[in-house]
């Protein structure tokens, strides 16, 4: 899906692209999201490869311009905390500093939300640090919840479609 976002000083002329659906860039973005986030890439590449094969969950979407990965995302079952009940869980949203402040991750997210839904999951979970930013785009607080290995609560957001 192809859409144009207007910056303050260019147009970005992004895509989004499921990784099942192009599996082409697995290792590469299974690299990009380890650079970001510091968990294992094997951890990345384990989770891809699943999604290739299996039901809506795991998924993952990358945002590319010119062939450039600059933002992506995931679902999974859990992201990392005690409420395993929560799920599926939207994770690792990330866009990089040039492209941000310019809606692309609030259409990620809706775009994610709709694939979801074509799939028959309407309800996602996602946690983060985060206040009033997801809000922007439909996400509710939900509650708090434990992460693993860690000593304070985290925020958990719902978005039902």
């Amino acid at each position: 899906m192809k859409k144009e976002f207007e910056g303050q000083e260019r147009i970005y002329a992004v895509e989004i692209k499921k990784i099942r659906e192009n599996p082409d860039l697995l290792d590469e973005a299974a690299g990009w999201f380890h650079e970001k986030w510091k968990v294992p890439l094997a951890a990345y590449e384990e989770s891809m490869l699943e999604s290739l094969h299996g039901g809506a969950v795991p998924a993952w979407y990358v945002v590319t311009e010119k062939g450039r990965i600059v933002a992506g995302l995931g679902v999974i079952e859990n992201d990392f905390h005690d409420r395993k009940d929560l799920r599926p869980n939207v994770c690792a949203v990330y866009v990089e500093k040039e492209y941000r402040c310019q809606g692309i991750a609030g259409k990620m997210l809706n775009f994610v939300c709709e694939d979801m839904a074509k799939k028959g999951i309407r309800t996602l979970y996602l946690v983060t640090d985060h206040t009033s930013f997801y809000e922007r785009y439909g996400w509710e607080f939900f509650c708090m919840v434990q992460g693993d290995d860690e000593s304070n609560l985290t925020r958990m957001y719902i978005r039902r479609s």
